[in-house]
């Protein structure tokens, strides 16, 4: 039995992450502290006056008065220092209205300006690579990224992440690992939206062994998200870790956290498939019984299935009847009917054999009749059986084991 993991599950694990802010910073914290001993430029105190008041009217929202303010500034009589702070008001006001071809107007005009000292246009030409991704124009993101790893100075674990949700988009999976590690590596207490994306990056590329530290993280961080135990079981599956598969299950279903039919019905057949089947049969049951599970022909088969494994042949009859009715051949009631000679039950077999035939399309019709011939003989009519013997040698398949029923029954009936 092969559990095959789902790719919507890779799928799954990306939905959870998100891009990083255009705000976040991306350098660490001792490079910024240093900066900020550094001496600040003189502004001249009428257009410094200004430049405060536009900033107070962004911070409230207050875009056209922000942008009124601004231009009542003459960009040839400021220094380049003004200049360039100046362009990153303009930029700031762009990014609040979604303008995003705007603002990388506005911060390339400030890089140009040559008012930004080198931190400055670090983390100028980081906004830019930004405001790409946030664009999705992901390539240019790329490139924009690549240019400013050039230079930067301690680059922190959101740059590496920003880096490797552009390597993702544009399918370099190969590339977007290395990134993806390296922000959670820099990270005391990474994101959950970073490890999922390093998660989803490990199931596209079907690395299963690597993907399970990395679900074990994150079902420590979010033990109520019911995708991670999912996947997690999922993953130990293909891994053929069967007992790890069932044991992640079913403490998520003891959490409350399986609700779903298909995830009840896929614990039962783990359960089976480990050699647990009194459980799984108990289990499947009572999800059943509680309207968990719809009883639909599947169903009620894996039941009796269970059932059946567990050699507790009497409570797999009912469950197997009901999915022989649902069943579209009359296969079913042939099996159904092994069951009930197992427990030599000849009549209620005898009955079973003929709903079968009368429903049809079976795939071996000569063992339906061979078993006929066997449940109608057990109820001494040795004459009627005889009949169904003589039909089962008409299938090459029944006809040695049928013939030598016909001898059998025509020297008893002649002796």
């Amino acid at each position: 039995m092969q559990f095959k993991f789902p790719k919507t599950l890779a799928a799954a694990a990306l939905a959870a992450f998100v891009l990083a802010s255009v705000s976040a910073p991306a350098f660490s914290q001792e490079k910024k502290e240093e900066e900020g001993k550094r001496e600040a430029p003189v502004v001249d105190p009428t257009t410094g006056k200004k430049l405060s008041d536009a900033i107070e009217a962004l911070n409230a929202g207050k875009y056209d008065d922000a942008k009124a303010l601004l231009a009542k500034l003459n960009p040839a009589k400021l220094s380049p220092y003004e200049l360039s702070r100046v362009e990153q008001i303009y930029a700031s006001i762009a990014q609040s209205q979604n303008d995003y071809p705007g603002a990388l107007k506005h911060i390339q005009a400030a890089i140009a300006s040559g008012g930004l000292n080198e931190q400055e246009v670090s983390q100028a030409k980081y906004q830019v690579a930004q405001i790409y991704i946030a664009q999705e124009k992901w390539k240019e993101g790329l490139d924009a990224m690549k240019e400013w790893f050039a230079t930067a100075t301690n680059p922190n674990g959101s740059a590496y992440y920003l880096m490797a949700v552009a390597y993702y988009q544009l399918k370099d999976y190969k590339n977007a690992v290395p990134a993806a590690e390296k922000a959670i590596e820099l990270t005391e207490k990474p994101q959950e939206s970073w490890l999922a994306l390093l998660l989803a990056l490990r199931l596209q590329q079907d690395q299963y062994a690597e993907a399970l530290p990395i679900l074990r993280r994150l079902i420590n961080q979010s033990p109520d998200k019911k995708s991670y135990w999912l996947q997690y079981s999922a993953v130990n599956s293909e891994l053929q870790k069967f007992e790890d598969a069932v044991s992640s299950m079913q403490l998520a279903y003891m959490a409350g956290l399986l609700t779903e039919d298909a995830e009840i019905r896929r614990l039962s057949e783990l359960l089976l498939f480990v050699g647990i089947p009194y459980r799984a049969a108990q289990f499947l049951s009572k999800a059943i019984d509680d309207n968990k599970v719809k009883g639909d022909q599947k169903a009620y088969e894996t039941l009796s299935n269970c059932w059946i494994a567990a050699r507790e042949y009497d409570k797999a009859t009912q469950p197997l009847g009901k999915a022989a009715e649902l069943h579209p051949n009359g296969d079913l009631y042939v099996r159904l009917a092994e069951v009930l000679m197992q427990r030599e039950k000849w009549p209620a077999a005898q009955d079973a054999l003929q709903r079968g035939l009368d429903k049809g399309q079976l795939k071996d019709t000569g063992n339906a009749k061979l078993l006929m011939g066997i449940a109608v003989y057990s109820q001494k009519k040795p004459q009627e059986a005889l009949k169904w013997f003589q039909q089962a040698r008409e299938y090459p398949a029944q006809r040695k084991q049928a013939d030598g029923w016909v001898q059998h029954i025509s020297s008893e009936l002649q002796g």
